[in-house]
């Protein structure tokens, strides 16, 4: 079977795990399409660390086909999903652990919340987030542990990266995150990585959450990605807007919101040996917020 890749999906072919996972594609995606009698479309452009293929199921149902390239963050996403049972969140309509592929729920007309007007998009986000606040335990990843590493990879990933910023930024993260890891609320389900190229417009529901990173987490660490979602606007005034309207809106815990985007900002500020250069000025926005 010929399997056209997205774009964005051939830096896998750098790591020898990428190299192995492109090469069995073509046999796990003719399994899924056995198992689950679909037709296949192109798949959608925007596919980096999975392909997803608009799909037709038995049944003329609408569908849409996920080959996950297995990592970390995704490990336990089918499981997010069925936790939140389509309620703000796209279905699981089936999933195949063996294939790494999940069978999903298509969004249609599916454009993205970035493409909203800013307001309006933390609007939908505000109703949004307090539906996949269940409670979560295992086998969810819980932040104390993934902050943990965090700490543990910031000051190698700086050296690397060739000591990007002023070592009092870095030193401020790695207090915030010691600080916050052991002193959380109540451990919720949350999507570390919401954004608006992570809701989707949809007939079932005028927006759905997709492509969850779950973790186990207080609510306040959950806004953390949309605060600095350049989608809504890149500067101080736009980041420090969003902290305070989210936090208000949904009566979080404005410091350690602040203190939780300041920190993961930091953490998921680099890409190989550089640093990310638009994360690093959030943090420093936020650093002082």
């Amino acid at each position: 079977m010929r399997t056209e890749l997205p774009s964005r999906l051939p830096w896998l072919e750098a790591s020898p795990e990428g190299r192995d996972w492109l090469q069995q594609l073509p046999s796990r995606i003719a399994a899924c399409v056995h198992r689950w009698g679909l037709r296949l479309d192109r798949p959608y452009e925007q596919s980096y660390v999975s392909v997803v293929f608009p799909a037709t199921a038995a049944g003329g149902v609408s569908a849409v086909l996920k080959m996950q390239f297995p990592h970390r963050e995704c490990r336990y996403e089918a499981e997010a999903l069925r936790r939140w049972d389509g309620h703000g969140a796209v279905e699981l309509l089936d999933s195949d652990p063996a294939q790494d592929a999940l069978l999903l729920e298509r969004c249609e007309p599916g454009g993205h919340l970035s493409t909203a007007e800013p307001d309006r998009a933390l609007a939908v986000l505000s109703e949004l987030l307090p539906r996949l606040w269940v409670d979560a335990g295992e086998p969810f990843v819980p932040l104390r542990e993934e902050a943990a590493g965090w700490a543990e990879a910031l000051p190698t990933s700086w050296e690397r990266a060739g000591r990007p910023f002023e070592a009092e930024l870095l030193d401020a993260a790695l207090g915030a995150l010691a600080a916050l890891r052991d002193s959380q609320g109540r451990q919720v389900l949350v999507h570390q990585d919401l954004h608006g190229d992570n809701v989707l417009r949809a007939a079932r529901e005028p927006w759905l959450v997709i492509d969850p990173k779950p973790l186990a987490a207080e609510r306040e660490f959950s806004v953390a990605s949309i605060v600095r979602a350049y989608e809504f606007g890149h500067s101080r005034e736009r980041v420090i807007g969003r902290l305070d309207r989210l936090t208000r809106d949904l009566g979080l815990d404005r410091e350690r919101a602040r203190l939780w985007s300041f920190a993961q900002t930091l953490a998921w500020a680099f890409e190989g040996d550089r640093a990310l250069n638009e994360h690093v000025q959030t943090a420093r926005w936020l650093w002082h917020g």
